[in-house]
């Protein structure tokens, strides 16, 4: 009876362990080359349309220097952590209703996984 509790302990170990994914920033980084357009992401680059995320992961909303937020995202009270980011990245409207950013939201979960990875080594 040992040996099978403990073999279904090591199966289930197994399955679980194949079906979580670790966040890959590779991947994010070529996901984030949609965002190019609106952000910049290299340290002292100037804002664009949106602002500059390099060092974003811990920042409070709306306080990156050089870009004029709206005042929905300046009030919002969110600091951008790991969870708070991939559910703003999913929804930014339902996130931060008010927000400038006219950006729909990335569909796909593990893309939106892959982003904040990469956006957490823009450091």
């Amino acid at each position: 009876m040992k040996h099978l509790v403990t073999g279904a302990c090591c199966v289930l170990a197994v399955a679980v362990s194949a079906s979580a994914r670790a966040a890959d920033a590779k991947n994010g980084a070529t996901v984030f080359n949609r965002c190019l357009i609106c952000h910049s992401n290299s340290k002292g680059a100037p804002a664009k349309i949106g602002p500059n995320l390099f060092g974003v992961v811990g920042r409070k909303a709306g306080t990156a220097p050089g870009f004029n937020y709206s005042a929905a995202m300046k009030g919002s009270g969110i600091v951008w952590t790991d969870d708070k980011l991939k559910v703003y990245l999913a929804h930014p409207g339902q996130v931060v209703q008010g927000t400038r950013m006219t950006f729909a939201g990335i569909s796909n979960p593990r893309d939106v996984d892959d982003v904040v990875a990469y956006l957490d080594t823009l450091k």
